[in-house]
């Protein structure tokens, strides 16, 4: 018999507040009609006890703010920089550190082709990273070593830096290029091992690469040139049928999305595992044969047979997206709380889904169905389950029990969009409509039928497309930030005594001073 879980267990976030940001004309182009804020990230080495600090980077500014449920609006401007290069139109950041003294370092990047990092606390430029060809559209930090940024770019290649001072001479410690893509990039994903590099842009083609061992220090005057990867452990161009702009790893799963397709995909690569040994560079599988869409060295195909090299096992449904690429999704991943993935669309929607409710509407449904059952005793229905046949295909529903390969998560689930506990129901002849909007919700074994958001929050300016989200390292905070000049800020857990009219309080901050104001 399940217990009674806490409410806040299965919160899901609720629009907050509102930032917009006054437009500054002055640095952009005559017919730029928005400056669109790209990239959003939190601050993920402070203590979850702490206010949680996020960084929003448009083509000209970056904003730091902290969040607090202490003040009201429950944000504070705290820095600020404006980049006046004239090429420079950055559209990606990520946060690291000082290797030295631990002052929060910030890396910017876009169009110019260069990584700028930036010490936060004195809001200034500190280094500058040059080797790319073209725009960086994407940076990512290494989960197991902060000094180490990995940057996607138009030239096709992924490029790992290093921030550790040993490497000063040569920061550019390895090369993923040569036969992975043929089309700009514009994604790029660190597997929480941080030995496997997730790839994706406009060719279609998403790429898994396993990182070598970094070079030997600097000897002197001539420093190590960079490990060149030429061939990724995994390619290929069948997942997707469009512009593939977001990647990200769940466990040793793979989430992605491309344009025009208004899907987030789950997959899995069939013989990839992060627990065995990393493969060799030698047994990355070449181009020699050109016709093949995919190639693996995880379950290489033969001439005799050939065993699938991945799978798809879910897809969630996101509605309006259009035409628009360079949305992208975050998912929530903590071993100790539920895993929810998060995503804004083009039309001032953010969705959201809780992965553990999936497992847990299975153990529901299957009970009820279970011709052995004793109908005598209730049964304990989620209080998220408001009130076809259903198929079981254990593949699915165990690869994604399984995908927190490296972070045991919470397989059970409940929403924050109502305060309601586990119902006992008696009676289990659950109306024919109710069923139906369970199973497009929740049930994991119709893989080509997208899974329904879970939840749903609208933001007030219409038609605003939200590019980025983030979430704060405790899962409390969600910002997403886009078009309109706009961030959202989103919250769970919060005390449900506050208005809403209190929650939704819109307010303007100039760039130029950095002080609020309400509309």
């Amino acid at each position: 018999m399940p217990s009674v879980i806490s409410s806040d267990e299965w919160d899901l976030p609720r629009l907050k507040a509102s930032i917009v940001f006054e437009d500054d004309y002055q640095n952009l182009a005559p017919d730029d009609q928005d400056t669109e804020f790209f990239d959003v990230k939190f601050y993920p080495y402070s203590d979850v006890t702490h206010d949680s600090v996020f960084a929003a980077v448009s083509k000209k500014h970056v904003v730091i703010y902290r969040l607090s449920t202490k003040i009201n609006p429950p944000y504070e401007l705290v820095q600020l920089f404006r980049d006046d290069d004239k090429d420079a139109l950055n559209c990606s950041c990520t946060w690291t550190k000082d290797p030295e003294t631990e002052v929060p370092y910030l890396c910017v990047a876009g169009k110019d082709a260069k990584i700028k990092v930036y010490d936060v606390v004195q809001g200034k430029l500190v280094k500058v990273l040059i080797g790319h060809g073209g725009e960086i559209n994407d940076l990512a930090t290494c989960p197991t070593n902060f000094l180490l940024i990995a940057s996607a770019s138009e030239d096709t290649t992924v490029r790992i830096w290093s921030l550790d001072p040993a490497h000063s001479q040569q920061p550019c410690v390895c090369l993923l290029a040569g036969e992975g893509h043929s089309s700009g990039l514009l994604t790029v994903a660190y597997h929480n091992s941080g030995r496997y590099i997730l790839s994706a842009g406009h060719d279609n083609v998403i790429c898994l690469w396993t990182l070598p061992n970094l070079p030997p220090k600097s000897n002197g005057k001539n420093p190590p040139t960079p490990i060149v990867i030429h061939y990724p452990h995994f390619f290929t161009s069948e997942v997707h049928s469009g512009i593939v702009d977001c990647v990200a790893f769940f466990g040793d799963l793979i989430l992605s999305r491309a344009c025009h397709e208004d899907i987030i995909v789950l997959w899995r690569i069939e013989g990839f595992s992060s627990h065995d040994l990393p493969p060799e560079m030698s047994e990355a599988p070449t181009t020699s044969d050109t016709e093949r869409l995919t190639r693996s060295a995880f379950a290489p195909a033969t001439a005799s047979a050939c065993p699938p090299q991945y799978t798809r096992l879910l897809e969630f449904w996101t509605p309006n997206c259009g035409h628009q690429f360079y949305l992208r999704f975050k998912l929530f991943h903590d071993k100790d709380k539920h895993p929810v993935l998060a995503f804004g669309n083009a039309k001032a929607t953010i969705f959201f889904w809780d992965l553990a409710r999936l497992g847990d509407y299975h153990k529901f449904i299957s009970e009820v169905r279970d011709p052995d059952r004793d109908k005598a005793q209730p049964i304990y229905r989620p209080g998220w389950l408001t009130s076809g046949q259903h198929r079981h295909k254990g593949d699915a529903i165990s690869k994604l029990k399984d995908a927190a390969s490296d972070r045991e998560s919470v397989v059970s689930g409940r929403t924050g969009s109502v305060d309601v506990e586990t119902q006992v129901d008696t009676n289990t002849n659950y109306p024919q409509e109710s069923l139906e909007h369970w199973e497009l919700k929740y049930d994991m074994t119709r893989v080509d039928e997208p899974i329904r958001a879970h939840a749903q929050s609208g933001i007030s300016a219409k038609d605003f497309v939200g590019r980025q989200v983030a979430w704060s390292a405790s899962g409390e905070w969600c910002v997403v930030v886009g078009s309109k000049n706009l961030a959202g800020i989103l919250q769970r857990w919060y005390k449900k005594d506050r208005t809403d009219d209190k929650e939704k309080k819109l307010a303007k901050t100039p760039l130029a001073e950095g002080s609020t104001e309400p509309v």
